[in-house]
């Protein structure tokens, strides 16, 4: 969330670096800047108050004769003082929940150094690690190896939930497995990170904190209070599937001073997202599912390190490609690309053989204290030093179906089989490829 303080201050920088995002929603702004007027009015309105109300008040206590008309004038005088700082503080309050509803809805600041543009294709390629394969036969898909390879089954999967489901089979169930043991053995044995086992459903408080909530409603999956078993003492809660672990990674340091920056946790989490006004766009395959599993990586730290935060955190999800040995490339978001609550992204793209197309596997986003102050986190530079909010950032470390997705792929061979990555043997009983029984 937005300062509202910056905002109310600084309103025309504000919409300025909004409108690098393309955000135009001129009515909203309109109401904003409104709004603004109207609450500073009412704190000058109500401290003008206040300080006739002292005044008031020790006028009264020098008068003797309480019984004097003079003490009564000034007791009614008081008493009209009191009502209408009522009526004030009603309206300062009124105006600063509609405020707060707004700047709920409005997307994080860009950080300066994020580069302009409308869309992804202003987007700007920072590296690339590896070469793409070089292949001398056409390359299938990874729906027709898998299906091939008897190792996905989407048909089962539609008869059991519904599209955009899968059912991972022999190999492949156990390349999931092995995919989220080895991302998390390189990130807490190498990379230091703490593992966290978290719940994969949350509240509204928690999705809030993250800035899932107002905005991406429709995309979660809300499992609503059952109003007989909470009569009953028991499965009455409203609670969401999480759409990623970052929602209770993130959380775990809600309403909390921290005082040992940074931290960094890394957990897995199956994923639940209902792609709403997704339809039609990536449907075939993997990509894109309704229940996915993830790797996730959630850093917090000063906003003085956040940079260098940042660009550790990328390269730790890197290393997990280059262990695969899958070529990829590090691209930085312009601004009009970017999340919802970024300010800075760096998103890593796998190639895909098939599609002759890169696909993104892990957004690595730095939030400044857009979070931090939702989730009222802060830290102490010093024992008794004044609380200051912290900053987040999180990234995918990987997003494992789409990784195993990229080694089918990747390494598939002219004859449908599919060599498994060294380094992922030990966690698949040592096998070595996948081929058609």
């Amino acid at each position: 969330m937005l300062d509202l303080r910056q905002v109310g201050d600084h309103l025309d920088e504000v919409k300025t670096q909004l409108a690098r995002r393309g955000y135009d929603d001129g009515a909203t702004l309109d109401r904003l800047a409104a709004l603004v007027s109207s609450r500073s009015q009412a704190i000058v309105e109500l401290e003008e108050c206040q300080r006739e109300r002292n005044e008031a008040a020790q006028a009264m206590g020098k008068i003797a004769d309480k019984s004097s008309a003079e003490f009564a004038e000034r007791r009614e005088s008081l008493k009209g003082l009191k009502e209408r700082m009522k009526a004030l503080e009603t309206t300062r309050n009124e105006v600063e929940a509609e405020l707060e509803d707004i700047v709920l809805g409005l997307p994080n600041l860009p950080h300066e150094s994020t580069p302009d543009g409308k869309d992804e294709s202003a987007n700007v390629v920072v590296r690339e690690w590896g070469e793409k394969p070089a292949m001398d036969f056409t390359p299938k898909d990874h729906v027709e190896l898998g299906d091939a390879l008897g190792i996905l089954d989407f048909d089962r999967a539609a008869k059991i939930t519904g599209a955009r489901f899968v059912v991972l089979r022999g190999l492949a169930a156990r390349l999931e497995r092995g995919l989220m043991q080895l991302m998390l053995d390189m990130h807490v044995d190498q990379h230091g990170y703490e593992e966290v086992w978290c719940p994969a459903l949350v509240n509204a408080d928690s999705l809030r904190g993250t800035s899932q909530l107002p905005k991406f409603a429709s995309d979660l999956f809300h499992i609503e209070r059952h109003q007989e078993l909470e009569a009953q003492g028991g499965g009455g809660q409203d609670l969401f599937l999480v759409p990623t672990a970052e929602v209770p990674v993130t959380n775990l340091h809600r309403d909390e001073i921290l005082e040992d920056l940074p931290k960094a946790y890394a957990a897995y989490t199956p994923c639940f997202r209902s792609e709403a006004g997704s339809y039609g766009k990536d449907t075939r395959g993997m990509i894109r599912q309704h229940q996915f599993d993830k790797v996730e990586l959630v850093r917090f730290c000063t906003p003085e390190d956040a940079i260098e935060q940042h660009a550790l955190l990328t390269q730790h999800a890197e290393k997990v490609l280059q262990a695969l040995g899958l070529h990829y490339r590090v691209v930085e978001l312009c601004a009009g690309d970017l999340g919802f609550g970024a300010a800075k992204c760096f998103d890593i793209e796998v190639w895909l053989p098939a599609q002759n197309a890169y696909r993104e596997i892990s957004s690595c986003s730095w939030f400044g204290d857009f979070q931090a102050r939702r989730l009222k986190a802060r830290y102490r530079s010093e024992p008794k030093g004044k609380p200051r909010l912290l900053h987040t950032i999180n990234g995918s470390g990987l997003a494992i179906g789409r990784t195993l997705v990229a080694i089918l792929e990747q390494h598939q061979r002219a004859d449908g089989s599919v060599t498994i990555p060294e380094a992922l043997r030990p966690y698949v009983g040592g096998a070595e490829v996948i081929e058609a029984k």
